[in-house]
């Protein structure tokens, strides 16, 4: 082991020599070209394996869309500074190469040539064929066109980029595509999303221009001027023996031929910052409020477009499932709009029972190629910077991960430790109400808070608050801002009876073994097939990938800024107006009068028994109705399967419509 360690090194340290301290001659490219490489050819697929972060995301986007088309030949590949051929071997994990027509390895370097066309013989690649050739003046033989044309780090390197782009143009059929990865600085002033500091965009550029690489901004902005982009990644990545902390910024990027479109018509999003005062990740894993209460009040159908707030993103897509025109989520908290973008595209690219593995279980053995091969390809900006660091939530348990889910691992360390996780697997898997009852009432805390007196009850109330129940708790684990948490205090309730209001009715009204999958996630950290969101359900998951989950639209905005952007026929505020001081009050008030359409509907929750700012949608033209709150006889302490609200409030925008 250590021998092949020193080869290892050895190696390394070829390629790094070759890299760092000669400096590239020659009377022309292709002789530059020659003495950088030959000496590192050897070695050069292990090494740039290492720090060429870019090449499988770009090929397996690029292979995701020609997937598409299921049947019949692909057509030509031309992968221009294609070198060893790696990107050829790389492309059979995302799509049977037999597929191709023609697959054409084009590089200047002879001694990259070389190992090419020796790998191509070793795989018996009977359809791929490396040629010697300058990418600025390559044409398939037969004046073939190319149904996809990739730079794979090599544009870059090519001095008259301008020519090999328009060439590759010259026999790229319309509507094929092109797909680039490469290093890269922004410009002064660029995208957002590409936008780097000065001290970054200086010393890449410098450092690769020892090299004879071309970082310059321009590459990109000519890729945009000559094809309709489509799709665009933007990151940084480590590079052997380099600091941590000196991570190159490197991009995917892919475009289509379109004479029809203007250039660069798909913009690429604008970056959305965290709120400050939110954690790094979402807050909640799922949705955290009851979709079966809001249905027949809500009466959602053919012809409604609903705003609502994403939170999980489980009942965003309940609503589309019920049939909505439109369904627009909006969060400010961009990690919440990455989380329900991820479902939307499980929903849209896999199968069902890896979209069960993800969300129901909460854990799927193979998710990295499921995210490399049928996520990625497909994401945002903003959701692949996200998810393409946190695909571990899946292999250690989704739903103990985000801000809620620290709460709920806290849990299961608790019931671990305490001996007590049988007994609550008892609990959730009771056959009967009554049986659940009777698993309630015997575990110990129960039996301890009930049994202690009035006086010690308070002291242990005022200890459950300060170390348990406290604001910070409250907020960064339970999602319970300040002015919610003072709504409760105004109704003369304490934290703690609210707590154990809630917890006590869902325990007793509703079943965790077939209904209450809000919290058996909680206790067990997974759902079941009988308990589960609908969209994991497979007759409602069959609706949704049939066509209904594209009709959600998903904002990562102000609620504001989304109920402004049009009209709307219902709107879902959940208990975000309990998050509000009495100017947004009004502010939001004044919205809802304006935007939502008469006869329209909205419904909200509250942690107060009485919500002072039902009164201001009253005097905006609602005519408002608490259709359940705790205290009421015939709810008896419990409103819905979440019981996290003290009540639920219906509000009907008054008029006709015109």
């Amino acid at each position: 082991m250590g021998s092949e360690r020193l080869v290892a090194l050895a190696d390394d340290m070829r390629c790094l020599g070759t890299m760092w301290l000669k400096p590239a001659s020659g009377s022309d490219h292709a002789s530059r070209l020659e003495g950088f490489y030959a000496p590192q050819a050897a070695q050069y697929d292990k090494f740039r394996s290492r720090f060429l972060w870019g090449r499988r995301p770009m090929l397996s986007a690029a292979a995701a869309r020609l997937n598409q088309e299921k049947k019949g030949s692909l057509g030509v590949w031309v992968d221009l500074g294609g070198g060893t051929a790696e990107n050829v071997a790389s492309m059979a994990d995302f799509i049977d190469l037999s597929r191709f027509e023609k697959i054409y390895v084009v590089d200047l370097c002879p001694s990259l040539c070389k190992i090419a066309r020796e790998k191509v013989q070793k795989k018996g690649w009977s359809n791929v064929e490396v040629v010697e050739a300058d990418a600025c003046a390559f044409v398939p033989a037969g004046d073939k066109s190319a149904r996809l044309v990739t730079f794979s780090y090599s544009l870059s390197m090519i001095p008259s980029f301008h020519r090999a782009i328009d060439q590759a143009s010259s026999y790229l059929e319309e509507k094929g595509l092109v797909g680039v990865a490469d290093f890269y600085t922004s410009a002064k002033y660029d995208l957002p999303c590409r936008q780097m500091h000065y001290l970054s965009r200086v010393f890449w550029k410098s450092v690769f221009d020892m090299d004879n690489i071309n970082l310059d901004p321009s590459l990109r902005q000519y890729l945009d001027h000559s094809f309709s982009r489509i799709h665009e990644f933007n990151s940084s990545g480590s590079i052997p023996y380099v600091p941590r902390f000196l991570e190159a910024p490197y991009y995917v990027w892919l475009g289509v031929k379109d004479s029809s479109a203007g250039r660069g018509s798909v913009d690429v999003e604008k970056r959305n910052k965290r709120p400050p005062a939110f954690p790094p990740t979402f807050i909640y894993s799922l949705s955290w409020e009851d979709p079966r209460t809001d249905e027949p009040v809500l009466k959602v159908g053919k012809g409604d477009v609903v705003l609502t707030l994403t939170s999980g993103g489980c009942n965003t897509l309940d609503l589309a499932a019920q049939g909505a025109d439109l369904v627009v989520s909006v969060d400010m908290n961009p990690a919440q709009s990455a989380l329900l973008e991820l479902k939307v595209l499980a929903i849209r690219h896999l199968a069902y029972e890896d979209l069960w593995l993800m969300f129901g279980k909460g854990v799927h053995p193979d998710i990295e190629r499921v995210f490399e091969k049928d996520l990625a390809p497909w994401m945002s900006e903003g959701a692949l910077k996200f998810w393409h660091r946190k695909m571990y939530y899946f292999r250690s348990g989704f739903y103990y991960h985000g801000a809620m889910g620290v709460v709920i691992r806290c849990a299961h360390w608790v019931q671990v430790l305490c001996g007590m996780r049988g007994h609550f697997r008892k609990f959730v898997d009771a056959p009967s109400q009554e049986a659940q009852i009777a698993v309630w009432e015997s575990f110990w805390a129960y039996r301890f808070i009930t049994a202690l007196p009035e006086r010690l009850l308070a002291v242990f109330q005022l200890c459950v608050t300060w170390l348990l129940l406290n604001r910070l708790v409250c907020w960064m684990g339970l999602g319970v801002p300040a002015r919610q948490y003072a709504l409760i205090a105004s109704d003369g309730r304490d934290i703690c009876e609210y707590a154990a209001t809630t917890f006590d009715g869902a325990a007793r009204k509703t079943r965790l073994a077939t209904e209450n999958y809000f919290y058996r996630a909680c206790i067990w950290g997974s759902f079941s097939k009988e308990c589960c969101p609908a969209y994991l359900k497979p007759d409602i998951y069959k609706v949704l990938k049939g066509g209904a989950v594209d009709r959600v639209k998903i904002a990562t905005n102000t609620f504001l800024g989304e109920l402004y952007a049009r009209r709307f026929t219902r709107v879902i505020l959940m208990d975000h107006v309990d998050w509000l001081d009495d100017t947004s009050v009004a502010e939001l008030a004044r919205g809802l009068q304006k935007q939502v359409v008469p006869g329209g509907r909205i419904i909200w929750r509250s942690a107060s028994l009485n919500p002072p700012y039902g009164k201001v949608f009253q005097k905006h033209g609602f005519k408002i109705e608490c259709v359940h709150r705790v205290t009421d006889k015939d709810q008896e302490g419990c409103i819905d399967r979440v019981n996290m609200y003290a009540s639920f409030w219906l509000g009907v925008r008054e008029g006709s419509r015109s």
